[in-house]
């Protein structure tokens, strides 16, 4: 017993020793851009718009006139499929899909527009709350990842 203590305290002295510098994707790098500003269509999605917006306002707007500051129009839309029922016809997985379409101006010339889809499949469940956490994860990710891939988008854009 006293050595399974020994061996637990060990390993977690390991871990903190020897943890991960982690640090935010966004808030850690200088770019060479700035976001002047972000546009929502009013219908869109409006839980992945703010993470989204979230996203981006972690990039601090760029003051130096030799660098190029851009405006993003951007209109999500959120699909909910039934990919498959029981034999009573109840749901038994849903697909959620995630469409982001964006556009990247720079002095009123659109300089790319661009549409983003993801998706991912999951598991129905009898408790609804549950079931709506879960799409609110799910959500949350994808809108994460759809955040990511415009900003290496405009990445590419800005080194060309």
């Amino acid at each position: 017993m006293n050595r399974l203590i020994i061996k637990i305290i060990f390993l977690i002295y390991i871990s903190f020793s020897l943890s991960c510098s982690y640090e935010p994707l966004y808030s850690g790098k200088s770019y060479n851009f700035g976001i002047e500003k972000i546009k929502f269509e009013e219908k869109g999605e409006k839980d992945a718009n703010k993470i989204i917006e979230n996203k981006f306002k972690l990039i601090q707007e760029v003051n130096d006139k030799n660098f190029r500051k851009y405006t993003l129009l951007i209109k999500t839309s959120k699909i909910k499929k039934i990919v498959s029922k029981d034999s009573k016809g109840d749901p038994v997985k849903f697909e959620l899909v995630l469409i982001a379409d964006f556009e990247v101006i720079e002095n009123e010339k659109i300089l790319l527009d661009k549409k983003i889809e993801r998706k991912n499949i999951y598991d129905n469940k009898s408790d609804k709350f549950k079931l709506e956490q879960t799409e609110k994860i799910i959500i949350e990710n994808l809108a994460s990842s759809i955040s990511d891939m415009i900003l290496s988008s405009i990445i590419i854009l800005n080194d060309n």
